[in-house]
């Protein structure tokens, strides 16, 4: 009976443009990189990110200006009754009008990097008109009013006006001294004409306020500069972490699909190989048995041997392959039953004592009497101790010693252990000769080499009983293989369940 799979699904499709899309990723994770580690207050990034701020607050705040000097012409002219300043103000909310003009231009286009510094340019010289605006209120005059009340009036006007530019203008960059740099240079030039103490005393003070609210400044937009890094630096982190997410589920479903492919071709390997194998391991050992009559030439008779080794050892790779397959897929099943560790060594024992005589290597047992029985799988313990015992006669020199154990450990479990006076294993290759497909450099040199799935499969088998594997080694003196059944598989250690305590559950599952 046919059981074909779907070609188009056993297949992994490529798919071409894949390299181009890894090749994107590729450059945005590179640009990014970048960015995290370039990424300053003073990039042209943030000054893009700094003038848009300036412009929404500029629009969105179109009316404070108007409004105080709307309050400094209100608060004049009922203290001068000058007209003058009515057409200060005009011209001050010119000034400021050709400045909203700007914003609400510059709001829509696209700023890029190229021309951030340009609108910063045209933003400063609005400043600047503004700034002159300002002068010309900082050289009023009235000759009706006591010195000092007006005085007084125009420094408090112009510090007021002063903080609101600051407020406004914070995320421009030399805004203030553009605004009231033409001011303080009014001031200074009114002073040296006429010393009088309150125009000493008023520009003193509006210089002085001036310097600080720049400092104050400078020390605002640095920590807006940083809180921008930091949301900037935050937003680069998530698109790259996105980025990764992205390659990892690519490699994983890439690790599935040849997992998969794996599985698949063990699958049509074991029915398409073990069965050929099969019939070339009876009918070599038919003719080698001279099952149907003898083989006149004994040449022959050595090739039929040689051709059930070859065979044999094929299937037993095919095996070992198809039960690590099985084992990392999570299809390995226990049949688990109650049986005896020594009684199983025993058997293995027995099973490699004919390689072991031709070696002329002598396998000793130390087992402890009495033991009880162990619930596991004997077919998966028999596999355990069988390929341990095989690893000892094979790497064992010729008049060797081989030495198996079987005991109780300090935690009430069970072990068996299998000892060789081999040339042993470097202290750095073990990992290597755990890992599937691993070999040691002995091995390597060796003339029975292995597959290297003997001792992962062992790990596996021991772990699938809750158990753990020691391997212990050293150069030109030997090596030790410990597998161990913890004590919850040891029957005896088990304490007997009464009726009672059997029943009580079982009436609690039907309520």
């Amino acid at each position: 009976m046919s059981t074909g799979v779907s070609t188009s699904t056993d297949k992994i499709i490529v798919d071409k443009s894949r390299s181009l899309r890894n090749k994107a990723v590729t450059r945005t994770v590179r640009a990014t990189r970048e960015r995290l580690q370039t990424a300053t207050g003073n990039s042209p990034g943030f000054e893009r990110e700094m003038l848009q701020l300036h412009i929404d607050s500029a629009v969105q705040g179109a009316l404070a200006v108007p409004v105080v000097v709307m309050l400094i012409a209100a608060v004049g002219l009922y203290l001068t009754q000058d007209a003058t300043l009515l057409a200060w103000a005009v011209l001050a909310l010119s000034m400021h009008a050709i400045g909203m003009l700007v914003a609400r231009r510059a709001r829509g286009k696209d700023i890029t990097g190229e021309i951030v510094h340009r609108w910063q340019r045209r933003f400063l010289a609005t400043q600047f008109l503004m700034g002159i605006a300002w002068a010309v209120f900082a050289l009023q005059d009235c000759s009706q009013c006591s010195g000092v009340s007006f005085e007084f009036y125009k420094g408090s006007s112009l510090l007021v006006a002063l903080a609101v530019t600051a407020m406004g203008t914070l995320m421009l960059r030399h805004a203030i001294l553009c605004a009231f740099g033409p001011t303080v240079v009014a001031l200074a030039v009114s002073t040296l004409l006429h010393p009088e103490p309150a125009t000493v005393g008023m520009t003193a003070i509006v210089a002085a306020a001036l310097v600080f609210l720049v400092f104050m400044t400078r020390r605002l937009r640095h920590t807006s500069a940083q809180l921008l890094s930091s949301q900037s630096e935050k937003d680069d982190l998530i698109a790259e972490l996105e980025v990764a997410k992205a390659m990892s589920d690519e490699a994983r479903r890439r690790a599935e699909e040849a997992n998969l492919a794996k599985s698949r071709f063990l699958a049509s390997m074991s029915h398409e190989l073990r069965t050929p194998l099969n019939a070339i391991l009876g009918f070599s050992e038919v003719m080698s048995t001279e099952v149907l009559g003898p083989l006149n030439n004994p040449v022959y008779k050595e090739y039929t041997s040689d051709i059930h080794r070859s065979g044999q050892h094929l299937l037993n790779l095919i095996n070992e392959i198809l039960d690590l397959s099985r084992i990392e897929a999570g299809k390995y099943d226990l049949s688990e039953e109650s049986v005896h560790l020594v009684d199983i060594a025993e058997d293995c024992i027995g099973m490699v004592q004919l390689r072991a005589r031709a070696k002329n290597i002598t396998i000793t047992e130390q087992v402890e009497s009495d033991m009880p029985a162990v619930w596991a799988d004997e077919k998966a313990l028999r596999q355990v101790i069988l390929n341990l015992l095989s690893n000892a006669v094979k790497f064992t020199p010729q008049g060797g010693e081989v030495t198996v154990k079987a005991g109780w450990t300090a935690g009430g479990g069970q072990y068996v252990s299998i000892k060789d006076n081999g040339p042993g294993i470097p202290e750095e290759e073990i990992p290597v000769v755990l890992s599937a497909f691993g070999q040691g450099s002995i091995a390597i040199k060796s003339a029975e080499q292995g597959t290297g799935l003997g001792l992962p499969i062992v790990q596996a088998i021991l772990a699938k009983h809750n158990g753990e594997f020691i391997l212990k080694s050293k150069l030109r003196e030997g090596t030790e293989a410990i597998a161990i059944l913890p004590a919850k598989r040891v029957l005896q250690s088990l304490p007997a369940v009464s009726e009672t305590q059997a029943v009580a559950p079982r009436r609690k599952s039907f309520a």
